[in-house]
């Protein structure tokens, strides 16, 4: 244990406790600052760090026009993506656990995390890639529960 130099406050002598988080979820930290920007009414948000997940998560959001375009920067450590944020995101969260979801159960998890049938859309994990609910019926398959946006 370090002595503080005498005549010296003690605070003066130790540095700050300074606690780095540790992230637990990538698309977690990008979902809650995408949802963060759009309520503050901002028109892009900077998520960091990147993954593929994330990536295939936004692209789902983007073909369904629920964000705009997405700049992906790669400065040779995690990464960044820039996105172009409309207006039209009222929610949107992960999942946790990924659990499975079979074909048959789809309709009934729908129902019990989005507000309507008729907007919104769950992400799943599938052995065809990352695709929404609806995708995933007409393809005739399940998978692990990924997250939602709405």
């Amino acid at each position: 244990l370090a002595q503080a130099p005498r005549g010296s406050d003690f605070r003066e002598a130790c540095p700050p406790n300074v606690f780095n988080m540790v992230r637990i979820s990538v698309l977690r930290d990008c979902l809650n600052g995408i949802c963060n920007a759009e309520k503050r009414g901002k028109r892009q948000v900077q998520v960091r760090p990147n993954s593929k997940v994330v990536i295939k998560f936004l692209q789902v959001m983007q073909k369904h026009g629920y964000i705009g375009d997405l700049e992906i920067i790669d400065d040779h450590r995690a990464g960044k993506v820039v996105v172009d944020l409309v207006g039209r995101i009222n929610k949107c969260g992960v999942i946790s656990p990924r659990f499975d979801v079979c074909l048959g159960d789809i309709e009934q998890l729908a129902s019990n995390i989005l507000p309507s049938r008729q907007f919104g859309h769950l992400v799943f994990t599938t052995p065809y890639g990352i695709m929404d609910h609806e995708e995933a019926r007409r393809k005739n398959t399940g998978g692990k529960i990924v997250g939602f946006f709405f």
